[in-house]
């Protein structure tokens, strides 16, 4: 398996300075991973570094709590949009979520799905699976995709886990049948547990130590 091409290589650490982030470019470049996934303020630096390459650029938007306002998240989109961004990866409102609002949850993502689709870039719906029940994981992965989003997320990376295959399983089967896939995030360390994942139906891997996973660390 070609795990390289399934790797959004990923560097979100509050602390990440600028040598580290040309680090995680040149990585991506050299290994050729589908995407360089960073903070908003080095947006407009990785586009230009990856400009020629078919590494893309993506980022996060109401990054890591989701509980920013919409107009924020739709503010941060355009920013991203502006400075070069190919991805978003957008928090749901977990709150909202929790609460069972589901109109409000749904209104929050088809703002910036419509923002993120009409610049032609693709939206991908962080759930936080760590804080959702299974039946709550299900609803959430079917309200992204009916919302029209491109993917649907498992985790931050920043709670109190990452995504498990089991997630991926309950995700996979709720946008069966759509155009919305799977991205699995946060946990994984090697080979065998991204394998696992895509053999569950992740079609898209956010990964910090990909050179691990690809056996180059």
């Amino acid at each position: 398996m070609e795990l390289n091409k399934y790797i959004d290589h990923t560097l979100l650490s509050p602390d990440a300075t600028e040598t580290q982030v040309d680090t995680v470019i040149k990585q991506a470049i050299d290994n050729r991973f589908h995407t360089v996934m960073i903070n908003p303020y080095w947006v407009a630096k990785t586009h230009q570094a990856l400009e020629g390459t078919d590494v893309v650029t993506a980022t996060v938007i109401g990054f890591p709590l989701g509980a920013t306002t919409t107009a924020a998240k739709v503010f941060e989109t355009k920013q991203a949009i502006a400075d070069g961004v190919d991805e978003v990866d957008m928090v749901m409102n977990i709150g909202e979520m929790k609460a069972g609002h589901y109109t409000q949850v749904a209104d929050d993502i088809q703002a910036l799905v419509k923002v993120g689709h009409d610049a032609g870039k693709v939206v991908k719906v962080i759930i936080e699976t760590a804080l959702l029940t299974d039946d709550e994981i299900t609803k959430a992965s079917q309200i992204v995709a009916e919302a029209g989003a491109d993917f649907v997320k498992t985790s931050t990376g920043f709670s109190t886990r990452g995504a498990s295959v089991h997630d991926v399983e309950l995700m996979s089967a709720a946008v069966a049948g759509t155009t919305t896939q799977v991205k699995a995030s946060g946990g994984i360390h090697s080979a065998e547990e991204a394998e696992a994942m895509v053999n569950a139906g992740a079609t898209r891997l956010g990964v910090s130590h990909s050179m691990k996973v690809i056996g180059k660390e």
